[in-house]
């Protein structure tokens, strides 16, 4: 009988990593920009989840439990990396796995991706969030432990610099 529920519990953890192994991966890829810390990170997060998955009440739990597991462990690693710099072996300009790109210049694309990867840990963690999944400034808020007034404050801000940032580089 024991078998039983432990095969059960385990299914469960199977099909929810594969539901959201994209999700984690990706949020932890745009705040780390580093695939092997952003593997590490998301490796961290399943961890936890099979130890937590008990407490978690519904589909929705889950995936917000994921989403600032996933940000708070990208965040830690972020921290461990500026107290011991590493120098990335593959610098290479990764396309984003969870999501199709939309047809547009590439240039501008990865000229933005390397403008987001340069902000600090906490304004990337937003913007990701905010536009990478969809998330209202509210629901960061609760992800990330912060009032609403901070998430729309970190948004007008770091939007503002990334259009002047751009404005230069396409000068």
């Amino acid at each position: 009988m024991q078998a039983n529920i432990l095969s059960a519990h385990d299914q469960a953890f199977r099909d929810l990593m594969l539901d959201h192994q994209s999700m984690v991966f990706s949020i932890a890829l745009r705040i780390l920009n580093d695939r092997f810390l952003a593997e590490e990170a998301a490796q961290d997060v399943f961890l936890e989840l099979h130890a937590q998955l008990p407490k978690l009440e519904s589909p929705d739990h889950i995936a917000n439990w994921l989403r600032r597991a996933a940000v708070h462990r990208s965040i830690d690693r972020l921290r461990q990396r500026e107290r011991r710099p590493e120098v990335a072996m593959d610098a290479v300009d990764l396309p984003e796995p969870a999501a199709e790109a939309a047809p547009g210049d590439p240039l501008l694309s990865r000229q933005l991706r390397q403008l987001v990867a340069s902000l600090p840990a906490t304004q990337r963690a937003v913007i990701a969030l905010r536009y990478q999944e969809d998330r209202t400034p509210e629901e960061i808020a609760e992800l990330l432990g912060m009032p609403v007034a901070t998430v729309k404050s970190h948004l007008r801000r770091t939007l503002q610099l990334l259009r002047e940032k751009l404005t230069r580089v396409l000068r």
